[in-house]
């Protein structure tokens, strides 16, 4: 509950831009690292199979901690952990671009994805306060939406540009004037909210999700340099395993659990989540390895691999705001995720063509636009899904359940897909085995998506779990 006088609707707007623009950076740090990485693997000795982990160490703890953030959120006030979460992600991007060492680095990555997951659930509470009941939420959820994936394709364009102009720790430093701006304006902007819930904090539940996401992100990353079959790479995966166990133990048996398992019972939900984990697994994967094939096998520059997949942007602002919304006005939500999960796999079998001697207009251009189209089209419908199964009660709960599938997708696809790329480009490849092992990269991520538009076909099929009415305008 607000205890402020109600705001004007200029200064809700305002506060719509605030709350875009937090999930527009939780979501630019993920990618902006991409045109960067093989300087990052230069200065600071990542090995090829490590170097994921300045990616996977933001996604792990962001994804893992989401729902503490939102918990924490609900228990102290979403205003205060919003801001809490930027100063946070402020400390860790001045660590991560300051590092001079891997352990540094990962660090301050691991700091940033912990500040995200504050800023992230706090931020749709905000939103949900200052235009919840009102006319404009539909407009506003669309605006909120659609910052997640164009802050990851304009992040890539930005990472290009800092990396080539100025140097890579300023794609970590980038992070601290934006996240200041935020903090100016976020007392006179963003209502002050009451404490909500009662109870202790599920401190031990965030904790044995995060610690068996990453020991199974772990022992993906490092299995083909070890061997799938030793003695570190059975233990992290049976240690991962067994607390992911522990934390549904704990979920089942705590009075105030980060997440009730009886939510989970919900079916639109369960495809919803599905169909993200999936989508993040297909199309961070995507990027990730494209920036890799532009710069590795095809000789562009950081700037000019970034500005190779800024028409992905220019797509993805257009469908997202224009053509999406009236689309699933007229055909639903399930045909619009299905449609585009096909659409991304397309684009990703497509990019699997692609040659040593390539070029950007032939190879990568039109594939990477169809893969965003396809991206563009499900993202929205599938995050507006999940929190439409929902409770009214339980909706910050289902937005931190539907981030942390995303970013744990995002994980656990990286990670088993640059398992592949070792696999077959070997330890010192030439340009032809990079192209054959991006290539196979490609192709797995094409099955993740194309996985995704089934199990989204067939579990949306099931019927309806009943949905307030005041809920029908989020996600049909």
């Amino acid at each position: 509950m607000s205890t402020h006088p109600p705001l004007s609707p200029a200064k809700r707007w305002l506060g719509l831009a605030l709350i875009a623009t937090a999930q527009f950076v939780v979501i630019m740090d993920t990618s902006i690292i991409g045109v960067a990485l093989p300087d990052i693997q230069r200065d600071l000795g990542f090995t090829p199979e490590s170097l994921s982990w300045v990616f996977n160490a933001y996604v792990v703890a962001f994804g893992g901690l989401l729902l503490l953030g939102g918990r924490l959120a609900d228990a102290f006030g979403a205003r205060k952990i919003f801001v809490l979460g930027w100063l946070v992600l402020i400390a860790g991007s001045i660590l991560a671009g300051a590092a001079g060492t891997i352990g540094l680095e990962i660090a301050g990555r691991a700091i940033q994805g912990a500040g995200s997951a504050m800023i992230a659930p706090a931020a749709l509470t905000l939103l949900m306060m200052l235009f919840g009941g009102t006319r404009d939420l539909p407009k506003a959820f669309a605006v909120y939406g659609a910052a997640a994936p164009v802050g990851g394709s304009a992040g890539v364009f930005l990472g290009g540009v800092l990396t080539e102009y100025a140097s890579w720790p300023w794609v970590f430093y980038v992070t601290v004037p934006i996240a200041l701006f935020v903090l100016a304006f976020t007392a006179s902007t963003l209502p002050r909210t009451e404490r909500k819930a009662s109870g202790s904090i599920d401190i031990a539940g965030a904790l044995t999700v995060t610690a068996g996401l990453a020991a199974v992100v772990y022992a993906v990353v490092n299995a083909p340099e070890i061997g799938w079959l030793t003695l570190p790479t059975l233990g992290a995966l049976a240690a991962g395993i067994v607390l992911l166990a522990i934390f549904f133990v704990i979920q089942a048996r705590s009075r105030n659990p980060l997440l009730r398992l009886g939510l989970l019972r919900a079916p639109l939900l369960g495809a919803a989540n599905g169909a993200q984990l999936l989508l993040g697994a297909a199309w961070v994967s995507m990027w990730f390895f494209l920036n890799l094939y532009l710069q590795q096998v095809l000789g562009a520059s950081a700037f000019a691999a970034g500005a190779a997949l800024l028409p992905m942007t220019g797509l993805v602002v257009l469908v997202m705001l224009a053509l999406a919304p009236r689309l699933q006005e007229r055909f639903g939500a399930k045909s619009l995720i299905v449609t585009g999960l096909l659409l991304l796999a397309a684009g990703l079998a497509w990019l699997s063509f692609v040659r040593p001697d390539g070029s950007y207009a032939v190879d990568v251009l039109p594939a990477s636009l169809l893969a965003a189209l396809g991206m563009s089209l499900a993202f929205v419908p599938s995050l507006g899904t999940a929190i439409n199964a929902a409770p009214a009660a339980e909706t910050g709960v289902a937005s931190g359940l539907v981030s942390t599938s995303y970013q744990i997708g995002s994980a656990l696809g990286l990670a088993a897909l640059t398992a592949i790329v070792y696999v077959v480009s070997g330890p010192d490849p030439t340009r032809v085995e990079l192209t054959q092992a991006y290539s196979a990269a490609f192709v797995g991520a094409a099955i993740l998506a194309l996985v995704g538009a089934i199990v989204t076909a067939v579990a949306m099929s099931r019927p309806r779990v009943p949905v307030a009415a005041s809920d029908a305008s989020i996600g049909r």
